[in-house]
């Protein structure tokens, strides 16, 4: 399930409804609606959660500063990460040849950034792990 929520202005959440369901390609069943109340009320749960990502999250940047990598400041389950001395398009193809799925864009503006979500401590290390390996070939 991927669940996610909206709080805003009262006119502009009237406007993601209006449209929500022509562009939403998540749309969720009662059991994803009833399972992700329960999760938002559980609030010991949430907080479990947020403070695993953020601690991973914490980590998996100064590892990442520590191989040469830069990004934005980020308070989200993701990195926006870039390298000045490597080539980004090609470490995203050696990252997807093992298995490893962070996301790359051709887009001029972007196309030198690595979108890296936030995973487990297990599944950060193997990026890791691979990133390191990458800049050893390269």
């Amino acid at each position: 399930m991927r669940i996610g929520y909206a709080m805003g202005n009262k006119d502009l959440i009237k406007a993601m409804n209006d449209v929500k369901y022509s562009i939403n390609s998540y749309t969720l069943n009662m059991t994803s609606l009833k399972a992700g109340v329960a999760a938002l009320e559980d609030k010991a749960y949430f907080e479990e959660t947020v403070s695993k990502i953020v601690k991973t999250r914490e980590n998996t940047k100064e590892e990442l500063r520590k191989l040469g990598f830069s990004f934005p400041d980020s308070k989200t389950n993701f990195l926006f990460a870039t390298h000045d001395d490597l080539d980004i398009p090609k470490l995203f193809e050696y990252l997807r040849e093992k298995n490893i799925y962070v996301r790359h864009w051709s887009i001029p503006a972007i196309d030198k950034r690595l979108r890296i979500t936030i995973g487990t401590d297990l599944e950060m290390q193997a990026l890791l792990k691979e990133i390191k390996a990458y800049m050893e070939k390269n």
